[in-house]
């Protein structure tokens, strides 16, 4: 094992990294006794960092576990798909490449491909953690991903909703997807990566070139700006979706059972604590 890069977790990046990874697989009850994960590596910072780390605890953890590390090339470039194993041998990760053509099919789309792109790469993770008699598949999303996610679902969604820590497969039966890195903010995967003189692919379709032009790119910048007047601005955003009071609501629903604060109004029900910023 490279003892630098496997040091600098429990060390330097202990707290930040690490202890993070722990709570939030111990938290959200990401793995189980006996699970079998497909651990999904693209390339990037965060997949390869989340495989380092369920490489860690796999070794170290008590609770025993396989683990399958899954990189499905969907039409890199030579030398990217070559920066994929360089990496992985530093740090010696036990990758299984498969080739698709993922990238040649979305790019053939006239609307929407990168939508059509991450739809056939989940199908495709999917289907071969099945065959691979995995009942799990980790994704590399981080904590920055989940309050980017919020925000755009109320800006450009007209909704409240985040990215859930793991579900369950609506098309896959016994399939769930985790996100070990929840609580991992992205900030510290960038100095992980410098730290240990790493250097990662970054988005490497031939549609997605200006990253800066995105809906995401926005959320960025609007957060950027937010934190220089308000440094726990995104942990605030985080804690509104654990703190959500369903009294308060206009409407919600669950699945498609809908409720609206009209039903119950004409009852009286007095509501406590809620006139903060009302009357």
């Amino acid at each position: 094992m490279n003892t630098s890069i496997d040091k600098s977790l429990t060390g330097e990046f202990s707290k930040s990294i690490w202890s993070k990874f722990r709570r939030g697989i111990e938290e959200y009850r990401l793995i189980s006794e006996g699970d079998r994960i497909a651990v999904c590596i693209s390339g990037g910072k965060d997949s390869m960092l989340m495989a380092k780390c369920i490489q860690r605890l796999q070794m170290y953890g008590e609770t025993h576990f396989t683990a399958e590390y899954i990189v499905m090339d969907p039409g890199y470039a030579d030398e990217n798909r070559q920066r994929i194993i360089e990496n992985a041998a530093a740090l010696e990760l036990p990758i299984r490449i498969m080739d698709t053509r993922i990238f040649e099919s979305a790019e053939k789309a006239e609307k929407h491909p990168c939508f059509l792109c991450a739809r056939l790469r989940r199908g495709w993770l999917y289907r071969t953690a099945q065959e691979l008699g995995c009942n799990k598949i980790a994704l590399g999303h981080h904590f920055d991903d989940v309050i980017e996610t919020i925000l755009m679902g109320m800006l450009y969604g007209s909704q409240v909703q985040t990215m859930m820590p793991k579900l369950h497969s609506e098309n896959y039966r016994g399939v769930q997807l985790i996100r070990p890195l929840y609580l991992v903010r992205e900030k510290d995967i960038i100095s992980w990566a410098e730290r240990n003189g790493l250097s990662f692919i970054q988005c490497a379709c031939g549609v997605t070139r200006n990253e800066g032009s995105s809906k995401r790119a926005e959320i960025k910048r609007l957060l950027e700006q937010l934190r220089q007047t308000n440094p726990a601005v995104d942990m605030n955003i985080f804690r509104s979706v654990e703190n959500v009071n369903l009294q308060t609501l206009i409407s919600y629903h669950l699945g498609s059972d809908y409720h609206h604060f009209l039903d119950d109004f004409d009852k009286g029900l007095s509501i406590k604590g809620t006139n903060n910023f009302s009357e």
